[in-house]
Parts: structure tokens; sequence; C-alpha cells
């Protein structure tokens, strides 16, 4: 039986809460700009231009926007979007004429990028409250849907994925970067919390 979702959700806002007030504490994860830069592929260009409080709380895993960057006009959404990197090298590249929704379940997160909007002034970006697994976006709105290391958290993946479809216009491209595990996790792994949120 996987983990308690509700039970899940709280735990993943402890801790990333916690990452919002101290980036650089110390984690079971990597955080930061140089750690996006030396290790997932991010410019150093780009993201010199973004205050460190976008990407100082980064915890992502990879580089989604490497598999390709949102033409000016488009909008994206990013899932689990935390203070906001990938979404605001998005609306950069998106532009005034584009849109970028941003969603996070954590109020620390979602406080952060909404702060963070106020400091760029991107105000193509607009940050929504709520879970990768039930997006409040409108059907068929996106031209690209991003997520960075968050798919792994849901106990229901196909539930997020489904509702990445689902806001997706005809044509639209999905982006991803996560975590897959090549092994079957064992009953006791799928119910611990701890594992989930490492």
């Amino acid at each position: 039986m996987p983990a308690d979702p509700s039970q899940l959700r709280t735990a993943i806002r402890e801790v990333y809460r916690e990452v919002v007030r101290d980036p650089k504490k110390g984690y079971h994860f990597h955080t930061g700009p140089d750690y996006a830069v030396e290790r997932l592929g991010y410019s150093h260009a780009a993201l010199a231009g973004l205050p460190d409080s976008v990407t100082g709380p980064f915890a992502g895993i990879g580089n989604p926007l490497s598999l390709g960057v949102p033409a000016p006009g488009e909008t994206v959404v990013d899932i689990g979007a935390g203070s906001g990197m990938d979404t605001f090298l998005a609306a950069r590249a998106v532009g005034p004429s584009g849109r970028v929704i941003a969603v996070d379940m954590t109020e620390a997160m979602f406080e952060r990028g909404r702060e963070n909007v106020a400091l760029t002034g991107l105000t193509q970006i607009e940050y929504r409250q709520g879970f990768a697994e039930l997006l409040p976006v409108e059907d068929a709105s996106a031209d690209l849907v991003i997520s960075n290391g968050v798919l792994n958290l849901a106990p229901d993946k196909d539930a997020v994925l489904r509702e990445a479809f689902r806001v997706l216009k005809p044509g639209g491209r999905l982006q991803i970067a996560d975590i897959v595990v090549h092994k079957d996790i064992p009953p006791a792994g799928r119910e611990d919390i701890a594992i989930w949120t490492a």
C-alpha cells in the first residue's frame, strides 16, 4: 500500500518550507544555482540575472527546459514550481505576450514565488496554489507543461500525467525531469514517508 497522500503532502510541505527558510542548510538532495549549473547543465549566464530568492531554494533534479524552450507568446504550466527557477526562465522565453502558470501545493513556496514575481516584474507569471493531481488550470490551455523532480513525490502518478495532458493544447509538449527507479520498491518502502521525501 502506498504512503497516505495526506501524510505525504504534510511531510513534503515541511521539507520545502525549510528549503525556503534556509536553502543552504544541507539536505538529502541538492539545492541552489551552483548545483543547477555544475550538475544539471543550466546556463550560468541565464541564472546570473535571477535573484537568489529564485535560485537559492531550487531543488530540481534535472533541466526540463533543456528539451526545448518555449516560444514567445506561448503558455507554459510548471507543475510543482517551487520558488520558480524553471518558471522564471520560461517566463523570459515566452516574453510579455506569453504566460506562465506556476502551480505549487506548498504555502511557503507559493508565497516565495509570488514575492519573486513582484521582485522581478515578470508579470506574465501567475502563481496558483494547488496539487499536481488536480491542477487549477483550464483544459487545453497550455502549449508546454514542465515539471522538475515532482512526479516522484506523487503517490498517484497516473493522475498527475492525466492532469498534464488535460491542460495541454492538442499538439502541446510535456517536458519532465524526474527520478526513475529501476527496481521494485518493497511494500514497506512504499509506506515509508521518509523515503518518499528523500
